[in-house]
């Protein structure tokens, strides 16, 4: 009998010395895990393109920000979801697919940009500021966001392909974990974008800035149409 109370004792003793170092690598790995999500994300992300220049702007505008960053933050979230549990085979191996993202991508992207120069070449962006009549209702907002996210097929092999092909080695829970830190980094850099770019404020009070802003935002709505254009005849 006192055997096996100093045995069960001595069990006792090695689980409480096992636990804490087992607990602690586990939040370790944990904290590792969702570091290396939030950078992926976050490298992916802050790249100028489309979708950051309509964000910049509208924060600028001061137009429905939050829900264009909640969408954003939307299709970030369902995509690299999609890609890190598993599904980014479905969009790589479908040259179709593909395909008709680019096409239609580029033509919105082309008239998009067109609008830019149009608007710089008038110069009067900047009246939308404090104009309420010239401001786009929020559902044309969301569509438009919608529209820069999602036709492009470049997001899809970002988001969905080699975020999932990152996080493929990780087990089913580490996976979580990094989609934790690839959706907090997410969020923190549209609505920084969004609600930060607002100090620029003063700046843009100036017509002149806003038409170089949206010629800026013109080029890169061509050149990244272009690219697109390229893609789809080099996909085929």
């Amino acid at each position: 009998m006192g055997d096996w109370v100093w045995r069960t004792m001595g069990l006792a003793k090695t689980v409480w010395f096992i636990a804490p170092q087992t607990t602690t690598g586990l939040i370790k790995l944990m904290i590792s895990t969702i570091t290396q999500g939030f950078f992926v994300s976050f490298g992916l992300i802050v790249a100028i393109g489309a979708q950051n220049a309509f964000v910049l702007k509208q924060g600028l505008l001061k137009q429905h920000i939050f829900w264009v960053c909640l969408v954003c933050l939307a299709c970030d979230i369902i995509l690299m979801s999609v890609g890190v549990l598993g599904l980014g085979s479905l969009i790589s191996q479908s040259k179709t697919t593909t395909l008709i993202l680019a096409i239609f991508g580029a033509i919105f992207l082309l008239w998009y940009g067109f609008c830019a120069f149009r608007s710089a070449y008038h110069g009067n962006t900047n009246l939308l500021v404090n104009d309420t009549s010239n401001k786009t209702s929020l559902k044309q907002t969301i569509a438009t966001t919608l529209a820069l996210t999602l036709l492009n097929p470049h997001v899809y092999l970002d988001t969905i392909v080699l975020v999932g092909s990152i996080a493929s080695p990780l087990s089913d829970t580490q996976k979580y974990y990094f989609l934790i830190g690839a959706f907090g980094a997410s969020a923190i850099w549209f609505f920084s974008l969004g609600y930060g770019s607002r100090l620029l404020s003063v700046l843009f009070a100036k017509p002149s800035t806003w038409r170089i802003l949206d010629t800026l935002i013109g080029v890169f709505m061509w050149l990244i149409a272009f690219g697109l254009m390229n893609y789809a005849i080099n996909l085929r």
